[in-house]
């Protein structure tokens, strides 16, 4: 594509977020908050990310350095910001949405290759800043049926950044070629509270604003994450450094849940800021569907606890979108979940009895042999004590290897994942399978890792009179991202033993869901999908809400039995005491 096609024809309004200072201070949510305003006003918005680093996509990278990584629909391995994405607006994001360094110069040097600069020295600009900007115009969907009215392009990293530079001046260049009124330009900076000093500092966000300046980008609108709420006299000063109206200069406090955030930003008009920016003329904001929620969150009249074992706990960022499904299912069910992660590896040195008192169990996914034998007493310790359990993914495997060990009888049983020569390969690689656009796929052990795991929707047909058709019914179409699979050639041998496989794929019959019988066991499914990537918090996962639900059952009828009962044994001995 290239932006001079675009000119002569409608072009979607764009608005660009930076931040500044600090990075994780919540550009995602800032973005998918302002997205979430202009879409209640009645606009049709899509958003954007883009990341500086060399990485093709995240889905190689650690979860400890990137957090999770958001699989879309289409099979794409994304930014988690996505999640945020699509958990605060209607629009469903693809592999146009995110894009990385890294695919920007691969893209460039392939063109260059096969001739397409007819001879020219290929440079960072124009060539590089060029090929950005019809990236994000690919993004929004410019020149199609369903192109976006708005398009909010989050930019990763910092202002200063070295990697980030490219980015920053595609984006200023926006501004020359399509008008001031199609651009419009939002900073999130950080103003810190000094305890030392007692007050707060403003230097940070004039001195990032100053280099955002420099670069040749004027914002329309400053957000100020701050731990409380910004003084006006602090806001007028940075208003006056920053050559920016005061009531463009936004206060963005701490809050108990990130979806009052619409809320926050629309009552210091942070929407009416943008639609003058962009010259835009619209019906007020309706956060109806949003109050509604929050008036839920806010009078939630039971806590639920629920023990998230993993292997990346150190770093609660790599299970966002799960942890907000939990979430999304306590507000359905007027509840309040606690989670509590719980490294797989302190379960597997000291015991599951750390997980005792808590009301449900779920075993997430993860990558690599660390914390396998942690998940699975985990596990068992669900199954025995008839807890609650979900296993998701990698959860849902090892969930199939305890049961292959500890019922079937199948002692070596393991994934070949972490032993290859194991005796019963109750999980193996896929070697092929047809995706969901008919496609057939192969893969071998020898295969590159980025990009070749099953990613994106299948279709899942489930088996009636089974806790998945209760939950689901006959179909449900969910997002994958794994390259092991359960072993068709064991199946037999687990089913006669008491495993209910109750969700497959239509097409290749590779087992989707496993569960346990209800007379066996109250509530225990294992699921080799990731249900937390179809979830918000307008419509939660019906996977979730039943987890939830079944948690809260167990929490009434069991802990506060086992709660009157330590109370009785206390009492006991209080009494013997006095004799």
């Amino acid at each position: 594509m290239k932006v001079t096609v675009f000119l002569g024809c409608f072009v979607a309004k764009f608005i660009f977020v930076t931040g500044g200072v600090v990075s994780s201070l919540g550009k995602g949510i800032a973005a998918a908050s302002l997205g979430a305003l202009l879409e209640s006003r009645g606009l049709r918005v899509t958003l954007i990310k883009m990341d500086p680093y060399l990485n093709v996509d995240p889905g190689t990278m650690s979860p400890f350095q990137h957090g999770e990584v958001f699989v879309t629909e289409d099979g794409a391995e994304t930014d988690l910001d996505l999640g945020h994405y699509e958990r605060f607006i209607a629009t469903k994001m693809s592999r146009i949405n995110n894009f990385t360094t890294g695919q920007i110069y691969d893209s460039v040097i392939r063109k260059e290759r096969r001739g397409q600069y007819l001879g020219n020295t290929v440079q960072v600009i124009p060539h590089i800043t060029n090929e950005i900007q019809d990236f994000i115009f690919r993004g929004a969907k410019t020149g199609l049926k369903d192109e976006a009215e708005v398009a909010i392009v989050e930019v990763g990293g910092t202002v200063g950044d070295i990697e980030s530079l490219p980015f920053l001046e595609a984006i200023r260049q926006m501004a020359l070629r399509l008008g001031q009124a199609m651009t419009c330009y939002v900073h999130l900076t950080l103003v810190p509270f000094l305890s030392s000093a007692g007050e707060l500092k403003t230097k940070p966000t004039q001195h990032s604003v100053q280099r955002l300046r420099e670069i040749g980008i004027i914002p329309n609108l400053i957000l100020c994450r701050a731990d409380r709420l910004i003084p006006d006299d602090e806001r007028e000063k940075i208003s006056l450094f920053s050559n920016v109206k005061k009531e463009a200069v936004v206060s963005v406090s701490d809050v108990d849940s990130i979806y009052r955030i619409p809320r926050m930003l629309f009552e210091q008009g942070v929407d009416d800021v943008i639609c003058d920016a962009l010259e835009l003329s619209l019906p007020s904001a309706d956060l109806s569907v949003w109050d509604k929620l929050l008036n839920k969150f806010s009078n939630s009249s039971e806590i639920l606890k629920v023990a998230m074992v993993g292997k990346y706990v150190e770093f609660k960022e790599s299970y966002k979108s799960l942890t907000e499904a939990l979430n999304h299912a306590g507000i359905h069910c007027n509840s309040r979940v606690v989670v509590e992660y719980l490294d797989a590896e302190l379960i597997e040195s000291v015991g599951p009895e750390k997980l005792s008192g808590f009301g449900a169990i779920l075993v997430p996914g993860g990558f690599g042999e660390r914390g396998i034998e942690g998940k699975i007493r985990s596990i068992r310790y669900a199954r025995e004590n008839k807890i609650p359990f979900l296993g998701i993914c990698l959860g849902m495997q090892l969930a199939a290897v305890e049961f292959a060990r500890n019922i079937a009888g199948m002692r070596d049983a393991n994934s070949t994942e972490f032993n290859v020569s194991t005796q019963f390969p109750i999980i193996a690689l896929i070697s092929e399978w047809t995706s969901n656009d008919g496609q057939t796929e192969k893969r071998s052990i020898a295969s590159e890792k980025g990009g070749t795991m099953r990613l994106g929707n299948q279709l899942v047909q489930i088996k009636k009179n089974t806790l998945a058709y209760k939950i689901y019914g006959d179909i449900s179409v969910e997002r994958h991202r794994h390259r092991f699979e359960f072993n068709g050639i064991l199946r037999k041998s687990m089913e006669k033993v008491g495993l209910v496989c109750s969700g497959e794929t239509e097409k290749d019959g590779l087992v989707e869901i496993i569960e346990l019988p209800e007379s066996t066991h109250p509530w225990f499914i294992g699921v080799q999908f990731h249900p937390e990537f179809n979830s918000n918090p307008v419509k939660s996962h019906p996977l979730f809400i039943d987890f939830i639900r079944a948690g809260l059952v167990y929490s009434k009828t069991n802990l506060e039995q086992r709660s009157v009962k330590d109370d009785n044994v206390l009492k006991g001995r209080h009494e013997a005491s006095k004799l």
